[in-house]
Parts: structure tokens; sequence; C-alpha cells
């Protein structure tokens, strides 16, 4: 019963719009490119990493799967060691390929009866690349040439919906990097800051009054904790009615102990 129950588990991780290109064309390598040329180069690599491939099936599109893993390893070092790297051309491919890969369909964790506190968490089968899309996007928004100036043309409030749904994911992997992205959104867009408070306490009433489950209380808990810690005194009206109406109710779900260590956190 457990191993067919298991079975079921993989076999509904998420929901991809998978495709089914045959092959991807090798392109030249960045550093090979003449500096006036490389920006359309990373351009036409990005767009190739676009496409997201079928990992339930660990032998097909394989050699698209492997041009598509090398394409992300190789920007992830040209924006890490090339001064300039991060022009303004790039940023709209850069954030539609993190969108067409992170942004899914996860499933109802609750269809399978899955206890966190004794059952093993449902690992993302896309995973080998799923990394390092989160790794490539970090060190996109964390490189000296990144502006928010014009990163907030595409990374809106839309986006930021759409990141924390992702939140509910049951492999820790993916929601320690979530935690991080969402870290440095929220660091570098002052505009969208309200907002991300806003829906995360929302979410967080959602959890209590309406759903039966919630995988990332705790991440988002640590996140706001560190917000928290930011807040200048005296509190405003909003922080003292999120402990009211917010925080104090998390502590009626049965599944506290969860995360009872990130909701007491000082």
């Amino acid at each position: 019963m457990y191993a067919k129950r298991n079975i079921e588990r993989i076999n509904n991780s998420s929901r991809y719009n998978v495709d089914n290109i045959q092959e991807l064309v090798q392109l030249p390598l960045i550093k090979d490119t003449a500096p006036n040329e490389q920006a359309a180069l990373v351009i036409e690599k990005i767009v190739q990493c676009q496409h997201v491939f079928d990992f339930y099936d660990p032998v097909a599109q394989l050699k698209c799967k492997e041009i598509k893993r090398a394409a992300l390893n190789e920007f992830i070092d040209h924006i890490t060691s090339t001064k300039d790297a991060i022009v303004e051309t790039i940023y709209p491919t850069v954030i539609k390929m993190v969108g067409k890969n992170i942004f899914r369909v996860l499933p109802p964790s609750e269809n399978f009866e899955f206890d966190p506190e004794e059952g093993e968490p449902m690992l993302e089968v896309s995973w080998p690349h799923l990394q390092l899309v989160y790794e490539l996007f970090l060190c996109f928004l964390e490189s000296p040439d990144f502006q928010a100036s014009i990163g907030k043309k595409y990374i809106d409030q839309r986006f930021v919906l759409k990141l924390l749904d992702l939140f509910d994911s049951e492999d820790p992997r993916e929601r320690d990097f979530l935690k991080t992205v969402l870290h440095r959104i929220y660091g570098k867009f002052l505009g969208l800051r309200a907002f991300i408070r806003k829906h995360i306490n929302n979410m967080f009433l959602r959890f209590v009054y309406e759903a039966d489950s919630f995988n990332g209380v705790g991440v988002l808990l640590e996140i706001l904790g560190s917000i928290i810690n930011g807040f200048a005194l005296p509190l405003k009206q909003e922080h003292k009615v999120f402990l009211v109406k917010v925080l104090l109710p998390l502590h009626k779900p049965k599944c506290l102990s969860l995360y009872h260590a990130q909701c007491n956190q000082k």
C-alpha cells in the first residue's frame, strides 16, 4: 500500500507544459565570441533555456537537456565573472525564461495524506534544470550590474504572486531557494515591499481559516521575521494588526509544531 501511494506521489509531481522540440542547436561559447556579439548570443542561449523537457522519462531528449544544462551553467559563469554582462536588452528574456521554468501547477499534497513529520517530501523530478534556473536567477539579482529600475518592468506584482504560490512546494530544496529569491526581491524593489507583506499575510489567513495545509508557512515566517527586525520603532499600525490578526491565529492549526520555532523567533 505504501509503495503504491509512493508511486502515485512521484507520478503526480509538478505539471509542466513540456516541449516536444526534437533538437536544440549547439551554439558557440560566450567566451569565444567577440564582446560586441556576446549580448545577442546570450539572448539566443537564454531563449533556448525557455524550453522545458520531460524528466519523467530519463532517456527522453537527452541531447536537448544537456545543451540546456550547459547553457545555464555558462550564463551563471558569465554574469559572475564578466563586468557589464547584464545589459538592458537581456532583462525581458531572462525573466521570461525564469518564469517558463519555475512557474507551474503544484500537485495538492493533501490528496496523498502527506505528513511532513512522518513521510518523505515529494522531490521535484525536474530539479537538475530547476536548480540551475534558481541559481542563475539569484546570480542575476545579486550582480552589481543588475539595475532594479530596469528589472521592475518585468519583476512586478504578477510575477511576485506566482513566486509566492511556489512556497507550497513539498520540495524543501525549492523552498530554500525561494526564500533567498524573495529576500533579494524585497530588498531591491522598494515598490513591492508593502505588496509582498500584504500577500504573505493573506496567505497565512487563508491557511488558518480555509486551507488544510500549506508547506511554506515556516519559510515565510522566517522571511517575515527578518522583515520585522528591520522595522523602525515605534511600530506602525500595519505591524500591530499583523501581530493580532495574523501571527497569533497561526498558533491555532494542529500542525503548529511544524513551524512553532519560526512563529516564536525574536
